[in-house]
Order: structure tokens, then sequence, then C-alpha cells
């Protein structure tokens, strides 16, 4: 028997669904915390508009199983992309990084990984940075979650994080699309 919550999903048309996503999603954005998903739901992350709106789009429409690793320009240094294949390592050889001019969306291809998560105001000062590289490091505890073939996170300036890190020894490849704020 269905919940009155599942009777209540189901009466809402199509349109309310989507408004209903919609709204989470843009008060999500408005605090910028990172989002975590599949990209068979990418499309509902469209309502952020802007780069962000387009980014998404070349991730739901590029085939990336046939991309050759490198960095890849869509609209210079405003949105671009690069195709990495790595092997996975333990926790403490991984390091919590975050950035300030760029969102980054990263997009499994192949394989899977642990990314530890952490918010930026939670954390001490950052130890080493590259500003050039739009990079600063930090020294603290995250959380961990699985990003799995097929899933997508998108951590915000406001959002620290760990990735390569093994689940189990695995090669990957994924895509990380950088989009200035």
């Amino acid at each position: 028997m269905a919940s009155s919550r599942d009777r209540i999903w189901q009466g809402w048309g199509a349109g309310a669904r989507y408004s209903a996503v919609a709204s989470c999603i843009h008060q999500n954005f408005k605090r910028q915390r990172m989002i975590l998903d599949h990209i068979d739901h990418a499309h509902f992350y469209s309502a952020l508009g802007g780069r962000l709106a387009e980014a998404i789009h070349c991730v739901r429409t590029t085939d990336f199983s046939r991309t050759a690793p490198g960095r890849y320009e869509v609209d210079g240094e405003n949105l671009f992309f690069m195709v990495n294949e790595y092997a996975t390592k333990n926790q403490q050889d991984c390091e919590l990084e975050g950035h300030r001019q760029y969102i980054d969306l990263q997009f499994m291809i192949a394989g899977s990984e642990l990314i530890g998560y952490a918010a930026l105001r939670n954390q001490p000062a950052s130890v080493i940075s590259e500003p050039e590289e739009d990079c600063w490091f930090y020294q603290g505890e995250s959380s961990l979650f699985l990003l799995e073939e097929g899933m997508f996170a998108i951590f915000f300036p406001a959002d620290l994080h760990m990735p390569c890190v093994r689940a189990r020894y695995e090669w990957v490849k994924k895509v990380v699309v950088k989009i200035r704020v």
C-alpha cells in the first residue's frame, strides 16, 4: 500500500514535480552546497542557468568514453573540462582542496572513487596554495562519499573536496568541468 507521501507525489503533475525539484535546487545553489546525483537527473540542474547549465549540457551530450585524456575548452577560461585517467590512491596520499574562482563539476565516466567533502567554513586556514591554478589545500576532517560510474558531483567555492580516494584499487576515467564563477 502506498504511503500518503507517495500518493501526494503521484498526484502531482510532471510540471509540479519539476517545479518542486527546481525550487530545491535553486535553494541549494543560493546556499552553495555540494550537489551529488546521477547523470540521468542532470537536466533538473539546468534550472540553475548560466555557465553551470552549459556545463551540464556538455556533460549530458558528450560521449566521454571516446574522449582522450586532456584539456578541452568550451568557452576559454570561463568553461573548460579535463578528461583524466588515473589509479585511485590511499586516503593519506590525497589532499583536501578548494577553489575560489571556479565551480567543479566532476563526472565519473568509468570506475568509482571515494571523495572527501567538507565545508570551507569548518576548516583551518589553507596550508599550501597554488593561486595560479586556483587551488588551495587544507588539512582537516572530511566526510567520504562514493562517486560511481554515471554519477556527478558539483563543488562550489564554499565546498572543499578530496578526490581520487581508493574504495578499492581501481583505474578510473573522470571528467572535471571548471566553471568560472
